[in-house]
């Protein structure tokens, strides 16, 4: 490590004048290398950011070096609007398969609504129009893309798969104005449009957003996943995450040949992007078989969005068949969503009776006294669709059916339904009249008799629900009216705050 030089004496020191000459020439020199640093550094920024600088992003055409952030490069003037959310703002991918549409068609046309909604049901194939049709009833037909580039390797299922896994993509490619969600959904599914558009608000639909429900089935939940929705039942797709899954969605499905469906491979994606599932408890995939009795009667307190499987379940309402039933069904839906198939439970404390009310479907009346939270329960009336019926096998609260005649229900069906100014009345009627079951009940059940003899209908008037609802949903109350002429009379309407529910009111 060298020393500084010595210091010189103070009588060689120089003087004043004789430092002025360098300290000019010191001055110039400092001067001439700053302007010297400034010209090269102005070059080298000019050569980052030069289009033609070697360290320029990839061109726009080599689609797969490009990050998936790049590719989506949302616009500063972004399609936000403050309006309320409507059903224009919805756009609906109805997965079908040519095979199956002439038939399936008419469930679509239950609920579908050519001058407010917009979507497309998507094909395999074209098929030919009869000419006693009504199309304009109905979404247009799309045909999908080719997929037979796409691998697939699993071996029970079908490559169909991945052409409806593709719909969200494709329908977002079709450029729709002023599109906030995308619903994806079957054609043997029936929605309930004005609850979707009511429950899909209170999201932010600028955000990434996944939303539907699981299946009904425990076996299915494991098999693919308790955080996928199960697109039969219906799964909503925010604006922005639509975008970012028409961005890679074809790379991401060649990583996961060997799963079984479209859900599955969707839900691959979405998990790829970091979005959880958003669960609302309107979306019913009904991975069931035989009888929905049971959850029709006991729906979640929550809006009612959509069922699905609607043709492979028994009818809905006794007598009819199954377009007839879910005719019913849907008049009953169109006619006050909100309320439909909302719970209201009231007590008979004389008579020692239980009033369970399903609104739009049955009015179920109890020879006894069971508590709400027994009734909250869903009764087992179906089996599963790996065709088993253990309790075990369902991922919700279920109970088992009452053996005993004396404890089963009278069931009353909706028969009728309508509005009057802003009540919606709903007629149930007995099931069967008073036939066999009550005989037995008589012989049976001796000394006490079968509940509500002298009644042949239920007369159910409801009052509209308020606007925010379906934020802080509440069980509705009901209150016992007079018998007149064999028909009993309810009234159905939203819990007061002072309401302390049907059990302590009434017990």
């Amino acid at each position: 490590m060298s020393s500084s030089p010595p210091k010189p004496p103070p009588s060689l020191l120089p003087t004043s004048a004789a430092l002025l000459r360098p300290r000019r020439r010191s001055l110039l020199s400092a001067f001439a290398s700053s302007a010297s640093l400034l010209v090269s550094s102005f070059f080298w920024l000019s050569l980052i950011l030069s289009s033609s600088s070697p360290f320029h992003s990839p061109p726009a055409h080599n689609h797969h070096s490009l990050s998936i952030s790049s590719r989506l490069r949302f616009p500063s003037t972004s399609p936000l609007s403050p309006s309320p959310l409507s059903l224009d703002h919805l756009i609906f991918g109805i997965a079908g398969s040519a095979h199956l549409w002439p038939r399936r068609k008419e469930f679509v046309r239950l609920w579908w609504r050519p001058a407010s909604m917009r979507g497309h049901v998507w094909l395999d194939y074209s098929v030919p129009q009869p000419p006693s049709s009504d199309p304009d009833s109905l979404p247009p037909i799309r045909i999908s893309e080719d997929i037979s580039r796409f691998r697939y390797t699993n071996p029970t299922g079908h490559p169909s798969g991945l052409r409806i896994a593709r719909i969200a993509a494709e329908t977002f490619r079709l450029g729709h104005t002023n599109a906030r969600w995308f619903v994806l959904v079957d054609d043997d599914t029936i929605v309930n449009a004005d609850n979707l558009v009511k429950v899909l608000s209170k999201y932010d639909w600028t955000e990434m957003v996944y939303i539907g429900g699981p299946s009904e089935s425990h076996s299915a939940n494991t098999y693919f996943s308790h955080s996928m929705a199960f697109g039969g039942g219906g799964i909503a797709i925010s604006y922005p995450l639509a975008r970012a899954i028409e961005a890679f969605q074809d790379e991401c499905i060649e990583r996961y040949p060997k799963l079984y469906g479209s859900d599955d491979r969707l839900h691959a994606c979405i998990t790829e992007l970091g979005v959880p599932l958003t669960r609302e408890y309107g979306f019913h995939q009904w991975d069931i078989r035989g009888d929905a009795h049971g959850l029709l009667a006991a729906h979640p307190i929550a809006p009612f969005i959509s069922i699905h499987h609607v043709e492979i379940v028994d009818p809905v309402y006794p007598g009819l068949n199954s377009l007839q039933s879910l005719t019913l069904f849907t008049n009953a839906m169109k006619t006050d969503p909100m309320s439909f198939l909302q719970r209201s439970i009231c007590y008979d404390p004389v008579r020692h009776l239980t009033f369970s009310v399903s609104l739009g479907y049955v009015v179920q009346v109890y020879p006894n006294i069971i508590l709400p939270r027994d009734l909250e329960r869903s009764e087992v009336t179906y089996i599963a669709w790996n065709k088993v019926g253990q309790r075990s096998e369902f991922d919700f609260d279920t109970r088992d059916g009452f053996k005993s005649v004396c404890k089963k229900p009278v069931r009353f069906f909706l028969k009728e339904v309508g509005k009057e100014g802003n009540l919606t009345e709903g007629v149930y009627e007995r099931e069967n009249g008073k036939g066999k079951n009550d005989l037995k009940r008589k012989v049976l059940c001796f000394p006490k008799s079968p509940p509500l003899l002298d009644v042949d209908r239920i007369r159910v008037w409801s009052n509209p629900l308020s606007d925010n609802w379906h934020l802080v949903p509440r069980r509705l109350c009901s209150e016992l009216k007079e018998i007149v002429n064999g028909t009993l009379t309810i009234i159905v309407r939203q819990c007061e705050r002072e309401n302390f529910g049907s059990a302590a009111d009434s017990l």
